[in-house]
């Protein structure tokens, strides 16, 4: 899969293909339960009636074929095109789809979070139509369906109208060991737990030391507290067309090389074996968690821990706290095309996945893993209103309800940092800050260096 920028990151990568191997780089896994690479379609003599359905992964498309099923008087086709986001293949395919036009333009066209905002508020918002324009009522739906704010500030545009929204939240949490909990401080309850690592990077350290003084490691590696890092700065890598460098994030220089200097973790790369080895307890030392959504959760932690019923591996040795800042990683955008003259079937259809809070709705059953009968996944969503009247007890979470971290997580998380360079930007400077940390040089000269990059390889004004 691509050397996706998770969370930015993300295309959605399938369990299977994480599952007992590095994946990629980084990964947003918000693939779900279904994953793919193909181009399938549907021919219809008629293309007033067929809906084109542009995605990366067979997830959406299938989403709205048990929309179809649901609804039998819906006198649609679907025509579905899925390109994997593997070697950026994904994005100048939809670019000059959308650029022709015609009837075998895209109808509803998706994007995940590491490149939504050149869809959304970048260089091809041009083509996405507002959700008012397909007749949605949005503030009296978006506060109906309580939507987690970050979503719908990635999704609206520059000026200032909704065009983008998404069916499931990847807000962060803190996902960690009980037994470790346990022996450190003899409790595993989330509640004291976000305490002891939070709130507050002074607090989490404050826990990494008495972590290490049992033989335990807080984290895998840097990567693991990245995605916290950057998605609670105040501003994103670009202001004004000029490359920013956010304290918060600047500061990553610093903590990274305060969990390598201090023996805080096992110096692991996330998405590499080491790390894999990590979530099922193999590792140098054991770890105590790792930061991400219910994503990372259901289709990284739980394929990769060793076992699938509790006793086995790290399974049910799981639980979900609040983390010590707030943060988002990954998630998938749906988007109409502006020139589409279906708009009340496309409206129909973005309801049900993304606004529609009732039980007969996408999310309800995306929530309680129904939507292809009893017994699926269960995933956190967009919805705070789906996620408080749903079941979120997970038995690798040793029976938590996954919801009650989840849903705050959604609340704290902002979406007001991102760029549509970001995928790039990050691989840059996490590069630098390991080559800082590993002591190959100094501070200085990796800011220095991660700066040359950007002004070698992008169009972004470096100072």
């Amino acid at each position: 899969m691509k050397k996706l920028a998770a969370c930015i990151l993300c295309a959605s990568m399938a369990a299977s293909l994480l599952a007992g191997c590095g994946g990629s780089s980084e990964s947003d896994g918000t693939a779900g339960a279904q994953g793919g690479d193909t181009k399938t379609g549907q021919e219809s003599s008629d293309k007033s009636n067929v809906i084109n359905v542009w995605a990366f992964t067979d997830e959406v498309p299938g989403m709205i074929e048990k929309y179809k099923e649901m609804h039998p008087d819906f006198a649609y086709d679907i025509n579905t095109t899925i390109i994997a986001t593997t070697d950026g293949a994904y994005q100048p395919a939809l670019d000059q789809a959308l650029a022709a036009g015609g009837a075998d333009a895209p109808d509803i066209y998706c994007a995940e979070a590491a490149f939504v905002l050149k869809y959304t508020q970048g260089s091809a918002s041009q083509y996405a139509m507002p959700y008012a324009d397909l007749g949605i009522d949005v503030d009296a739906a978006l506060k109906e369906a309580d939507i987690a704010q970050y979503t719908i500030d990635v999704g609206t545009n520059p000026d200032g109208k909704l065009v983008g929204l998404g069916y499931q939240a990847s807000g962060g949490a803190f996902i960690y060991r009980r037994s470790i909990a346990k022996d450190v401080w003899g409790t595993d309850d989330p509640a004291e737990i976000a305490g002891k690592i939070g709130p507050g990077w002074d607090k989490f350290f404050e826990a990494a030391e008495a972590l290490k003084e049992k033989g335990y490691g807080i984290v895998s590696g840097d990567g693991d507290i990245w995605h916290a890092v950057e998605n609670s700065s105040d501003a994103g890598w670009i202001v004004d067309g000029k490359l920013n460098i956010d304290p918060k994030r600047e500061e990553f220089l610093d903590l990274s090389k305060k969990l390598k200097d201090n023996g805080y973790h096992n110096d692991t790369q996330d998405w590499q074996d080491a790390w894999f080895a990590d979530i099922k307890g193999e590792g140098e030392k054991e770890v105590l968690g790792f930061f991400g959504p219910a994503w990372l959760i259901n289709y990284t932690m739980a394929p990769n821990c060793g076992g699938t019923a509790v006793g086995e591996g790290t399974y049910g040795d799981w639980a979900v706290c609040e983390p010590p800042i707030g943060f988002f990683w990954g998630g998938t955008w749906l988007m109409v095309n502006k020139d589409s003259s279906k708009t009340e079937a496309l409206r129909d259809v973005i309801e049900w996945i993304t606004l529609d809070c009732t039980e007969d709705g996408l999310q309800y059953k995306w929530a309680n893993g129904t939507l292809n009968g009893e017994g699926g996944t269960k995933d956190a969503v967009a919805s705070g209103t789906v996620m408080s009247k749903s079941d979120g007890a997970v038995e690798f979470l040793g029976g938590q309800n996954m919801f009650e971290a989840f849903v705050p997580a959604n609340q704290y998380a902002k979406g007001t940092n991102l760029t549509q360079y970001d995928e790039t930007i990050n691989t840059y400077w996490r590069d630098q800050v390991r080559e800082y940390t590993s002591g190959n040089k100094t501070r200085e000269q990796a800011i220095a260096d991660f700066k040359q990059q950007v002004a070698d390889n992008l169009d972004v004004v470096v100072e």
